[in-house]
C-alpha cells in the first residue's frame, strides 16, 4: 500500500504531463481561430467571385 501511495504522489508531483496537456488545448484552440477564419473568407470570396462573374456575363 506504501510503494501505490508514492507512486500516486510521484505522478501527481510530476507536471511533464501537463505541459502536453496545456500545448494540445492550445493547438486546439488555434486550429478552431483558423479554420472559422479560413471559412469566413472563403464564404466571402466565393461570393465576391460569383458576383464578379455575374456582372461579367450580363454586362
Amino acid at each position: 500500500m506504501k510503494h501505490t501511495l508514492q507512486a500516486v504522489q510521484r505522478i501527481l508531483r510530476d507536471e511533464s504531463g501537463q505541459d502536453i496537456a496545456e500545448y494540445a488545448v492550445m493547438l486546439a484552440v488555434i486550429l478552431l481561430i483558423v479554420i472559422g477564419t479560413v471559412k469566413l473568407i472563403g464564404t466571402n470570396a466565393n461570393s465576391t467571385f460569383s458576383n464578379v462573374a455575374s456582372n461579367l456575363s450580363g454586362g
